[in-house]
């Protein structure tokens, strides 16, 4: 029988949303059974933080991996240190605590993809002579930390004109607003759009918001798009025109937008276009910048450096942050097979 059992690590939560960010103090425990008396060489909690990405690519019988990481603090304490092996405890049940304070950096919100992922963790390891460590993980999560950028609250808006071509006669016009650019999960998008059909058919609004996760690796660039909500609206007749207000709602589970890190970016977009039966659909696509669930939109809102521009042929909000460290222009990076980055 072993002679340490239900070896972990546990943290207090913070918060109701158990969400900490830089410079927070984040306090814990140790804890273990001991079936009887024995000696300890030492006992140590480890606190990390950093960003990881990995992929393979096969070309015919050959594999190429690509993986980088970045890492951001790894902050060690001892509990027990005795280099000697002399430290005896005793038999029964056994609680450290132990306390951290999570370095004062721009860190970027806890992140989860299918190529890479930013995680903090806290690991403890408990060293016994001749004998395998007992060791124990526990994940926490980070919410990116600053204050909030007032240019985030000014509206996007943009208008696209379309001349129905071969099974179809005349043209149709799409102007679309939202009322900002910044979200926390959760929350509603008001998308207010007027359609003008002057086409010989039928046209439908339809709303889709994206996610768009790139992935650096010296050099290499892979890219993960997916459709996080799609909605489809009324039929405009042919020869009208109507105002919709449609509300597209961010899922909970969605995750922040990251832009303070080297190998993993989070973007998000908002595509509204019609559908037009045999023609290309007229589309517009607006950023949307996903905010960490630290605070609610009725509390003192963060920073998030956020900086905008006009877009000179939409006239819609364009938007990028400064990071620490950026990654480097996309133009350096050969793009994955497959992918539309559109």
């Amino acid at each position: 029988m072993p002679h340490v059992k239900d070896f972990s690590v546990e943290y207090n939560p913070i918060s109701k949303d158990d969400v900490f960010t830089s410079g927070d103090d984040i306090t814990g425990s140790i804890t273990f059974q001991v079936t009887k008396d024995c000696k300890i060489e030492s006992l140590w909690i480890k606190m990390k933080g950093k960003a990881n990405v990995k992929w393979t690519e096969h070309y015919g019988r050959m594999i190429l991996v690509h993986h980088d990481k970045e890492k951001y603090f790894s902050i060690k304490t001892f509990l027990i240190q005795d280099g000697q092996g002399n430290n005896v405890v005793t038999r029964g049940r056994h609680t450290y605590p132990f306390t951290f304070q999570i370095p004062q950096q721009n860190l970027p919100s806890s992140f989860k993809g299918s190529w890479g992922k930013i995680k903090y963790t806290l690991e403890g390891t408990l060293s016994r002579p001749m004998r395998t460590d007992s060791k124990a993980k526990r994940r926490f999560t980070v919410a990116h930390k600053g204050s909030c950028d007032p240019a985030l609250m000014v509206p996007q808006r943009s208008i696209v004109d379309k001349k129905m071509h071969l099974f179809s006669s005349g043209s149709v016009s799409l102007e679309v607003t939202i009322d900002r650019s910044c979200f926390f999960p959760g929350e509603g998008i008001k998308v207010a759009a007027y359609i003008q059909n002057s086409s010989s058919g039928d046209v439908r609004p339809k709303y889709c918001l994206y996610k768009k996760y790139s992935y650096f690796a010296k050099g290499k660039r892979r890219v993960e798009t997916k459709n996080i909500v799609k909605e489809v609206g009324e039929c405009i007749p042919p020869s009208t025109g109507h105002f919709v207000v449609r509300m597209v709602t961010i899922p909970s589970t969605t995750c922040a937008s990251i832009f303070n890190c080297m190998v993993i970016k989070a973007e998000y977009r908002l595509k509204v276009y019609l559908g037009v039966k045999y023609a290309s659909n007229p589309q517009i696509k607006f950023p949307v910048v996903i905010l960490p669930v630290l605070q609610r939109p009725d509390e003192q809102p963060f920073s998030t450096n956020f900086e905008f521009g006009a877009n000179s042929k939409t006239g819609a909000a364009s938007f990028k942050q400064e990071p620490t460290a950026p990654p480097p222009p996309y133009g350096l990076y050969q793009t994955m097979p497959g992918f539309n980055l559109s």
